[in-house]
């Protein structure tokens, strides 16, 4: 096999597992921010419904990011490796500093930016929508942008029922609730498996096509569980991080505002995923966090320093990762 393929392929599971470390964290990030779980039965929780999520809903996310780039199959595997290089790199320098950024966001600039480099404005399928299903950079990235909106608007709706359907429960309550959050969590988990996957899933079989290692757009199943691993992987060794973030420093949340975020979240991520739409769970997660301040009426407990951090994170990712891909590129090319 082409050294350069397989450097390729080991950046994209690299890739997985910093992918890991933020969006496969926020799976059981108020799982164990409240409480309701120690963090070993979460990792376990989340290791098994990860790798049936890619499994079961199937690759439509796989195929609107491999759909991305339209470079000559000679250059595909340079292209994409520069590209997988420069948003591992994003993820690692946000994870360091304990920011919820968004894998996505990463490799759709780290691809739009090498792209761009190697072919020239028609090297990107800049796409839209066909019907429901986003296509290409413009239809990927709308779906990145309202996605968070949805999450926010979600959760405000269910902390807002929640609240008012248990106002005169008492503490025995509290054991339900801890169970529907074992629930939710392993359902957010599963979503986050059958979208976030796919992301390296989608890149491994653009290069194996490209190559000629495969003559079909579809995923081999050794792809499929080598991406969901890497991604538990990444939050049993580095996800902590961000669990932190997300289940204590934005808004000090309770089981009964984890139940809410965490139902919310997994059903637009789900949603997502069926209809091909790459998404963050980064963001989903954390605007859903806000989104249950907003619904409980404490606008004031909610620390939007951490917010506005998280917010310049996300707008630079992609114009950072898409410069940072092309330098790679140029080095890429040098090297080889």
């Amino acid at each position: 096999m082409d050294v350069g393929l397989v450097v390729a392929v080991a950046l994209a599971f690299a890739f997985a597992l910093t992918n890991g470390f933020h969006d496969a964290s926020n799976a059981i990030a108020t799982l164990v921010g409240t409480r309701a779980a120690r963090p070993g039965q979460a990792i376990v929780l989340a290791a098994v419904f990860n790798m049936l999520g890619p499994l079961l809903v199937g690759a439509a996310v796989a195929s609107t990011i491999g759909g991305i780039v339209d470079v000559p199959a000679d250059e595909t595997v340079e292209v994409v490796g520069a590209a997988l290089i420069a948003a591992t790199g994003w993820n690692l320098i946000t994870w360091s500093r304990g920011l919820p950024s968004s894998s996505g966001h990463a490799l759709v600039g780290g691809l739009t930016g090498a792209a761009l480099l190697a072919g020239g404005v028609s090297a990107v399928n800049w796409g839209g929508f066909d019907g429901w299903r986003p296509v290409g950079f413009v239809g990927t990235v709308v779906a990145l942008a309202v996605s968070p909106v949805i999450g926010a608007v979600v959760a405000f709706a269910l902390i807002r029922l929640l609240a008012r359907l248990l106002r005169r429960a008492t503490r025995r309550m509290r054991t339900p609730v801890n169970a529907g959050q074992w629930v939710s969590s392993a359902a957010l988990a599963f979503s986050h498996g059958a979208n976030d996957a796919q992301k390296a899933v989608g890149v491994i079989v653009a290069l194996l096509v490209a190559t000629g290692k495969s003559s079909s757009f579809e995923a081999p199943l050794w792809v499929e569980l080598g991406a969901a691993a890497a991604l538990t992987l990444g939050t049993a060794l580095g996800g902590w991080k961000i669990v932190k973030t997300i289940g204590r420093s934005i808004y000090r949340i309770r089981p009964l505002d984890g139940l809410a975020s965490q139902s919310g979240s997994s059903a637009v991520i789900l949603g997502a995923s069926f209809l091909g739409a790459p998404v963050s769970t980064t963001h989903v997660v954390a605007s859903s966090i806000v989104g249950i301040g907003a619904g409980r009426r404490r606008w004031r407990h909610v620390r939007w320093s951490i917010v506005r951090e998280m917010l310049i994170a996300w707008a630079t990712t992609i114009p950072v990762c898409a410069l940072l891909a092309a330098l790679t590129l140029i080095l890429w090319r040098w090297v080889a």
